[in-house]
């Protein structure tokens, strides 16, 4: 049995990724500066928080094993036969550099150094590049001022107290206040009789919501006033066609802009037409499409401050935090953006979920556990990260039941694991929220052609027939680095040898064909059903078992799924 007490801390433990990054674009380089001000302000909002990361200086290196190195023992394959053995190492790297991070005197340096670096490639007219050398990126350089505006608006920063970063943001509202009036303009010259009917695009809801952010230290001129009103009131009317993350965005906008009407019709909407799952929380079915404006991570993220700050809706917003926790059990957050939106908004909205630090009790049949009171069981500092371990005689059916009492007011989460022996043909189903399915196939050939029939129970196949393997995925949520092992019977070989990266079913994967088993990895596995299939010939004559197909969350072990066993017998 392994828990966590507070999910909330591997959140911070992501912390690492932004500061560090290597990236080169102005984006990313902001983002540093952004995970180092959130970093300084976590450190110095609650003694108990930096007692935490003071603690975890002191570990041991197997304490900042990553999510696809812990629980060796639970996984099908070890982590040394996958091909990502590289990513454990490197998200082993940024937590083993955390207790690094939190260091104060450090923080306060990087800042300094990355607005310096920060100012050098801002241009003459306010705006930055994506990369140092490129044109003015309109984008990037909102994204900076959002950014600005959003660790201003908590008290993370302050422009009152630091007049080079106030000069810098300064230039570059002005650069985007002369982009709006442009876009303004523009629109007036090309399609005069349409204006009324003009729906605002992403970059402009983005600019409102920038400059609602900061607009008491930078009021709006006189210039920009008409373009700005413009804006605001065609947001206004054409909300409804937008995507949740520009939804939630206008929202915030015209909430702080004194629109509040208009602000909590969109909230109302938005949370009629939210999903609701008792363990996965509240969260809205994701828009298709690879724009900024449509990435789920950050969607949720905005959208829990929406319901904040508009509604004040504290049962909503913790539910719609246990979908972002949910989404770090079994995923990895690809980037800053992500990760840096993510733990901003479980931070600064609803309770404190790094200061509720309260130990969960468990009970195990009749048995209360208690960390610390049994050799070798240690708590992890913040996570509250435990694991132990029963053996032989000591399981009793009394075991399966299992209580979980938690005292906090956030998620929390955990696995029980049950390993023990079985002939292989009499293994039965088993699911979690990952489940597998395995169909066996033989091909004919009938005076219509090839006919593919499914294997009946104690139908009798011969040496030189094609089987048809098929495998049926299923999964309720996204999860990241999952492995899939298909055994097969000694009677059966596969008609491609050769291993490598491939493309099926609507899943990228890299396959390995061994002596036993055919072994998918998948990198990424989003929500929903997939259907594999590849080809064996029977080789032998006799008895054979054919063995089970096994799929597995390397990142979170619990999430595991079985098919059943099979007899084959060959002629």
């Amino acid at each position: 049995v392994e828990f966590t007490s507070n999910p909330a801390w591997y959140a911070i433990q992501a912390l690492p990724y932004l500061s560090e990054t290597k990236n080169h674009n102005t984006g990313y380089l902001f983002q540093r500066y952004f995970a180092n001000s959130l970093s300084a302000f976590i450190v110095n909002s609650n003694p108990k928080i930096k007692a935490v990361f003071e603690s975890w200086k002191q570990l041991t290196p197997e304490s900042f094993y990553s999510k696809l190195q812990k629980n060796e023992e639970l996984k099908n394959l070890v982590l040394s036969a996958t091909p990502w053995v590289t990513e454990a190492e490197s998200e082993s790297e940024q937590k083993r550099r955390i207790g690094i991070l939190f260091d104060l005197n450090r923080l306060a340096g990087e800042k300094e150094t990355i607005l310096a670096r920060l100012r050098k490639r801002q241009m003459p007219g306010g705006a930055w590049p994506w990369f140092p050398g490129m044109h003015e990126d309109r984008h990037t350089s909102q994204t900076i001022v959002l950014g600005i505006g959003k660790l201003q608006s908590k008290g993370v920063i302050s422009l009152a107290d630091d007049a080079g970063l106030k000069q810098m943001t300064r230039k570059a509202v002005s650069y985007l206040d002369g982009k709006i009036v442009e876009d303004y303009n523009k629109l007036k010259k090309n399609n005069p009789k349409g204006m009324d009917k003009y729906s605002p695009g992403s970059l402009q809801i983005e600019y409102l919501y920038a400059r609602s952010l900061l607009i008491e230290d930078f009021p709006v001129g006189r210039n920009t006033l008409d373009a700005f009103n413009f804006y605001l009131s065609q947001e206004e009317k054409y909300w409804l066609k937008k995507s949740n993350f520009l939804q939630g965005m206008a929202a915030l906008t015209l909430y702080r802009l004194g629109h509040r009407n208009t602000a909590e019709a969109i909230m109302r909407s938005l949370k009629e037409r939210a999903l609701h799952n008792n363990e996965m929380g509240m969260y809205w079915r994701g828009d298709q499409g690879w724009n900024w404006y449509q990435a789920p991570v950050e969607t949720q993220a905005l959208l829990l401050e929406a319901f904040q700050q508009v509604m004040n809706d504290t049962r909503s917003v913790e539910e719609m935090k246990k979908w972002l926790l949910k989404q770090k059990q079994t995923t990895q957050w690809k980037t800053g953006s992500a990760t840096a939106e993510a733990v901003y908004s479980l931070l600064f909205t609803g309770g404190d979920l790094l200061a509720e630090n309260n130990p969960v009790q468990l009970k195990v049949g009749n048995m209360k556990i208690i960390p610390g009171e049994k050799e070798g069981m240690k708590t992890e500092a913040g996570t509250g990260y435990f694991k132990t371990s029963w053996h032989g005689s000591e399981i009793k059916p009394a075991m399966g039941n299992i209580t979980v009492t938690n005292p906090n007011n956030h998620i929390a989460w955990g696995g029980a694991y049950w390993q023990y022996f079985e002939d292989l043909d009499r293994i039965t189903t088993a699911a979690s929220p990952l489940s597998l399915e395995k169909q066996l196939f033989v091909r004919e050939l009938t005076d219509n052609g090839p006919v593919t029939k499914p294997i009946e129970e104690g139908q009798v196949l011969k040496t030189g027939d094609k089987v048809i393997v098929r495998l049926i995925i299923r999964s309720d949520r996204n999860m990241d680095y999952v492995q899939l092992t298909d055994m097969r019977a000694a009677a059966l070989e596969p008609v491609v040898q050769l291993s490598g990266y491939s493309y099926g079913g609507g899943l990228g994967f890299y396959k390995s064909v061994t002596d036993v088993s055919m072994q998918y990895f998948i990198r990424r596995l989003p929500k929903g059903t997939y259907v594999l299939e590849y080809p064996l010939m029977v080789t032998q004559q006799g008895e054979f078992s054919n063995g089970i197909a096994t799929i597995q969350s390397f990142y979170a072990p619990e999430f595991a799924a079985h098919s059943g066993g099979v007899r084959l017998t060959v002629r």
